[in-house]
């Protein structure tokens, strides 16, 4: 195989590696609690956090709440990565630490 052969296949998978990264850039992700949900995009920026109006939350339960939140919000990133996984993890299997 020649350079150039092998610079046009390195450029057309990142091309593609592009392709899915802005893919799941623009994707929304869903994490829930039982009283928090929240939206997060591919960027892994929090668009929206929202608490379960039906519950009567305390000042005594705001400790509740906030571990609620971070659960939320880290179900959302969980599936974030999960997906970045999937669409990208056949181009950083062979080159690790690139994401």
């Amino acid at each position: 195989m020649n350079l150039q052969a092998l610079m046009k296949q390195a450029q057309s998978i990142q091309k593609d590696m592009m392709k899915a990264k802005n893919e799941i850039d623009e994707m929304v992700f869903y994490g829930e609690s039982s009283l928090v949900k929240v939206e997060i995009n591919g960027k892994k920026e929090v668009l929206k956090v929202s608490i379960d109006k039906e519950q009567e939350i305390s000042t005594d339960d705001i400790e509740i709440l906030e571990d609620m939140i971070v659960v939320a919000v880290n179900d959302a990133l969980r599936k974030i990565d999960e997906e970045t996984e999937k669409k990208l993890g056949k181009y950083t299997s062979a080159m690790p630490g690139l994401f």
